[in-house]
């Protein structure tokens, strides 16, 4: 039998990303979310929510741009490093002695270490409440091609992604392919 547990922000798997953003001055930022996911197939979109309060948030108003960098599970203490520090205190690529690569196509860097990275120009925004949802539409994919398979699509089990639970607040890897999509539930 299911327990109610009541309304919270918890859906799985949640998608462990860092934007990036150059602040007023130029400097490159970047800032761990979780809250993001593929939002339109075409053209091709996806969201990203932050709070009015972050760093990063001014400065995708300002460049109306912005990328999302995909780390591998060999950045995980980096990556949660760009979730707990601020770029208004510190340059946090520094701090987590990172690359900032920047966009040769939206005013916005992306971390050099990262297999994936996705350059974003923004499209909407809506202000949800605590949160407001960035649509940006993704203009180019950029990929190790260590991490790509024999199509030139990146391969999720080289790219070996973090998740997030919302429930703990951990990290996580991925497992292993269960079944290939729109082909197993002809199974049934």
């Amino acid at each position: 039998m299911k327990q109610s547990i009541g309304a919270k922000p918890q859906a799985f798997p949640t998608p462990t990303w860092v934007v990036g953003t150059y602040d007023m001055n130029g400097i490159p930022n970047a800032m761990t979310v979780a809250w993001g996911g593929i939002c339109c197939s075409n053209p091709p979109c996806i969201s990203v929510s932050l709070r009015k309060a972050t760093y990063s948030y001014a400065g995708i108003i300002e460049n109306k741009a912005f990328t999302v960098s995909i780390p591998s599970e060999d950045y995980v203490k980096e990556t949660d490093y760009l979730g707990m520090a601020s770029g208004r205190d510190e340059n946090k690529f520094e701090g987590a002695c990172l690359t900032p690569v920047r966009s040769e196509i939206v005013p916005a860097p992306y971390v050099g270490e990262f297999p994936v990275v996705l350059e974003c120009k923004l499209l909407h925004t809506l202000e949800i409440g605590l949160h407001t949802l960035f649509v940006g539409e993704i203009v180019d994919i950029k990929a190790e091609e260590s991490v790509l398979d024999e199509n030139k699509n990146p391969d999720i089990e080289k790219i070996r992604p973090i998740i997030y639970g919302t429930g703990n607040r951990s990290y996580y890897s991925i497992g292993c392919n269960i079944g290939k999509a729109f082909s197993i539930g002809k199974e049934c």
